[in-house]
């Protein structure tokens, strides 16, 4: 049987981690930053481990969990 194919958007945005969770950025940060509280932006650095329900929806599109 042939692999199963990653999608390239999926790879480009989400990590997994070892323990199999899914690792993106945060969202909400690409424009309209007057607007957003100085703690809104302070807490939006960085990656954040997407919840259960959003996780199952990466992984359809990484069945290997791409690196």
């Amino acid at each position: 049987m042939p692999k199963m194919k990653t999608k390239s958007a999926a790879k480009k945005r989400f990590r997994m981690t070892a323990s199999g969770k899914v690792i993106a950025g945060a969202a909400g940060k690409r424009h309209g930053m007057i607007k957003r509280t100085k703690k809104q932006i302070r807490n939006q650095r960085g990656t954040m481990v997407l919840a259960k329900g959003d996780a199952g929806l990466v992984r359809i599109h990484m069945p290997y969990g791409a690196k």
